[in-house]
């Protein structure tokens, strides 16, 4: 197992925290020679950061494009993450025109705050199925990827605490499937909602699809379940936005050591250089940009922008898949929901009691189960690999998560989100100008490839069947949001197309081969191919598989 893995294991499971010394000006540490750059400073630039400063020999400067996440109230409570979006701490990025989705743009947030888009997401930990990690062992041709192999690595991250409120757990989770001597803090909720024992009833007369899964980090997550020390050789630059690596060495294999950046909007351009790498962190939208602007990536598009081509690498940007979603409301007979909890009195309280001793609604996100569901009779063109890989996802919650304005405004809901996974759907992530500092234009393709049109359909079927489990009787009353117009295949097609957004997990925009491919971004280190002194570390080197494009939108999955 390379260095490289451990490291980028531990990035992947959650939310990540480094206390280095932050700086806001670079004078402060222009004058160090540092070994390692590290551009990003979200779960995978902070994880290597620290793994890379375990050797007291190594200088290592992480380049943060935004703000420090100390005593940023709304990044440190989960209830309050989504109030982070479209602030000052948001990219505030917006997707190009999406042809499936009626032509519509749609809202991306991505954190613009140190800790990355794990300071402004749901915190929700899951590790994904053994059987993609398998595949990416394939694909890499690289047994490291493989489950077997990387399970002691999750074990080395994961420290498994009590609940915040101290609840017996028994039953709730596996022991056998978590550790707790690791790094990361992780639990079961700490709060409980009126709708977790209709949850866990419902799985049970059911059962089939939506049976009950004790433990979905086992590496078979199907059905429905429920700090660093500072060192003297670690500095985080916040405020420090990169725009493009420069070339420092040229030969067959160029080298790219030195980053270009700036510490504000208009700000003079800064170089700092590295002895050892540039590792690009910056996350699936951030890394292709990168890379684009320093003239790595396809010639053709470089050219079309203005940006000279140095090496060309078509894959840069291209095979960018993400999770789209549609939030699916109900109207229920209680009034013990997130609209309760977000009226602003009630929200005051809450609030104050998070403060005083960490208990209480705001310790939990947005839901305390998930599902998740394979289609054993799925076509062959998707990319879910094994039996163990869903195709789709279940958040369940509480209340409205996303705002509908079809709803009454009076009225308190239950919802499932329906979340595409694995999809067959592929983007870009392309310059807009060779003005390295210029938003990228992002393309997710949601629902190009008819087979997620078609899986999408069958999630929200599911969802529709779920609550008619008797342990919803009474308590639903009926959907809502748009939902109540859905009749027939034409009227849930419509209501897809015009509810369809982002659940935030865009990765594979410098997707990983094995060594020697012509086809891929990097190496299954991670080094990015054809260059020297550049290696990525986050998820955007994912290796999803490639799907046919299915011409029709067909019932047939």
């Amino acid at each position: 197992m390379s260095s490289y893995r451990i490291w980028f294991i531990l990035l992947l499971l959650a939310r990540t925290q480094v206390n280095a010394k932050v700086f806001g000006n670079f004078a402060e540490v222009q004058h160090v020679n540092y070994d390692f750059i590290v551009v990003g400073g979200g779960t995978g630039g902070n994880v290597i950061a620290n793994r890379l400063t375990e050797n007291p020999k190594f200088n290592v400067l992480v380049l943060e494009a935004g703000p420090s996440n100390a005593d940023v109230l709304s990044s440190q409570v989960p209830w309050l993450a989504p109030t982070i979006w479209n602030s000052a701490y948001d990219w505030n990025f917006t997707t190009v025109p999406q042809a499936a989705l009626g032509d519509r743009s749609v809202a991306f947030p991505r954190g613009h705050i140190l800790g990355g888009t794990s300071s402004t997401n749901f915190m929700m930990y899951t590790r994904g199925s053994s059987d993609q990690y398998d595949d990416w062992a394939k694909i890499t041709k690289d047994p490291g990827w493989s489950w077997n192999n990387l399970k002691k690595y999750f074990d080395k991250n994961e420290r498994w605490v009590a609940p915040a409120d101290n609840h017996n757990t028994t039953g709730q989770f596996d022991p056998s499937v978590h550790d707790s001597n690791g790094i990361n803090f992780v639990s079961l909720a700490g709060f409980p909602t009126p709708i977790d024992g209709r949850v866990i009833n419902a799985t049970h007369q059911l059962g089939g699809q939506f049976k009950f899964n004790l433990d979905y980090s086992s590496g078979n997550p199907l059905g429905i379940g429920s700090q660093f020390i500072q060192r003297p050789n670690l500095h985080v630059l916040v405020n420090s936005q990169v725009g493009r690596l420069l070339q420092t060495s040229g030969g067959k294999v160029p080298g790219f050591k030195t980053v270009e950046f700036r510490q504000r909007t208009g700000g003079p351009v800064q170089r700092v250089s590295a002895s050892k790498e540039v590792i690009v962190s910056a996350g699936s939208i951030g890394s292709p940009q990168v890379l684009l602007n320093s003239g790595i990536g396809p010639a053709e598009h470089l050219r079309s922008v203005g940006v000279q081509s140095i090496v060309n690498l078509p894959d840069v940007g291209s095979n960018f898949v993400d999770h789209c979603a549609v939030a699916l409301p109900w109207l229920v007979n209680s009034n013990a929901t997130f609209e309760r909890i977000n009226e602003p009195q009630i929200s005051t309280e809450l609030l104050h009691q998070w403060t005083v001793n960490h208990t209480g609604p705001f310790v939990d996100t947005l839901t305390s189960q998930l599902g998740f569901f394979h289609i054993n009779n799925a076509s062959s063109q998707h990319p879910a690999v094994g039996s163990l890989t869903p195709h789709y996802e279940f958040i369940i919650s509480n209340g409205l998560i996303i705002p509908n304005p079809l709803v009454p405004a009076t009225g308190h809901f239950f919802s499932i989100t329906t979340a595409l996974l694995s999809p067959a759907s592929k983007g870009s992530i392309r310059l807009r100008s060779n003005d390295p500092y210029d938003p990228p234009l992002i393309d997710p393709a949601y629902l190009t490839n008819n087979v997620d049109k078609n899986i999408m359909r069958v999630a929200i079927r599911a969802a529709m069947e779920f609550v008619t489990a008797p342990a919803w009787s009474e308590y639903i009353l009926a959907p809502s949001g748009g939902m109540e117009n859905i009749t027939d295949d034409t009227s849930l097609d419509a209501f897809i197309i015009a509810n369809t957004g982002t659940f935030f997990h865009p990765t594979s925009s410098n997707r990983m081969t094995y060594k020697g491919a012509k086809n891929g971004v990097v190496d299954p280190d991670g080094k990015v191919k054809h260059v020297d002194g550049v290696r990525v570390v986050d998820a955007s080197i994912f290796a999803p598989r490639t799907a046919e494009v299915v011409p029709e939108w067909s019932d047939e999955i």
